[in-house]
């Protein structure tokens, strides 16, 4: 019975991501489910990316948190359209959760939206929200191992960022076997390995954005 009732959850859920990915479509939007663990430095690489690309592109961000706006109060100051989700202890956003608040956006001015999810390496894998892409940042902190005890979040991003790469020299952080395991439960995967410090490898995760959001335009090829 429990099986089912979730099975019911998840159906229903992706009902509702499917009428979000439908109107995205229509409106030309990109929209990027950015993953990680709590102080993996999703916020800190959001906050770099805006800064770089808003003014090549219109971005908006949905912040997801369990508590407090602290996130959504960090990327107001960068001057771009950001609506709170608080789901007041809940693991994870929803579909529904998407849909409640997407009237707060003016939709027809946007290039792309930045979903921030609550921070976990769990439950957010399993719930489509309607968007294009799932990011999965992991930090050089968090260690190694991770991709192969939490496998879903990373099978199922369209990237995974390795953020704090200046801290690896103080780590005992493999970065080979980290990629070695990520490419083998999701073979083909980008890999972008960057330091919102130092700037390292930036440019490259902006340039990838900007390509997704001209493919979703239909104005690349992928």
């Amino acid at each position: 019975m429990q099986i089912k009732v979730m099975t019911n959850i998840l159906e229903r859920n992706d009902q509702v991501a499917a009428a979000l990915q439908e109107r995205f479509k229509k409106a030309g939007i990109l929209v990027i489910n950015l993953l990680g663990s709590p102080g993996c430095g999703k916020t800190s690489l959001l906050e770099k990316t805006i800064k770089a690309l808003k003014e090549t592109l219109s971005i908006a961000v949905i912040e997801g948190d369990l508590f407090t706006a602290k996130d959504a109060e960090r990327i107001e100051e960068h001057g771009v359209p950001v609506v709170q989700i608080n789901t007041g202890g809940g693991c994870h956003l929803d579909a529904n959760m998407i849909h409640d608040v997407l009237d707060c956006l003016d939709l027809g001015v946007l290039d792309m939206i930045v979903i921030e999810n609550v921070g976990n390496l769990v439950c957010p894998a399993e719930f489509n929200i309607g968007e294009d892409c799932k990011v999965t940042v992991l930090s050089i902190t968090e260690g190694d191992d991770k991709p192969l005890k939490y496998p879903l979040i990373f099978k199922q991003a369209s990237a995974v960022i390795l953020n704090k790469v200046d801290l690896l020299p103080y780590t005992n952080f493999d970065l080979k076997a980290a990629e070695k395991d990520i490419t083998a439960i999701h073979p083909g995967v980008t890999l972008l390995p960057v330091s919102c410090q130092t700037g390292e490898g930036l440019e490259v995760w902006f340039n990838w954005l900007i390509k997704q959001v001209q493919i979703k335009k239909g104005k690349e090829s992928k």
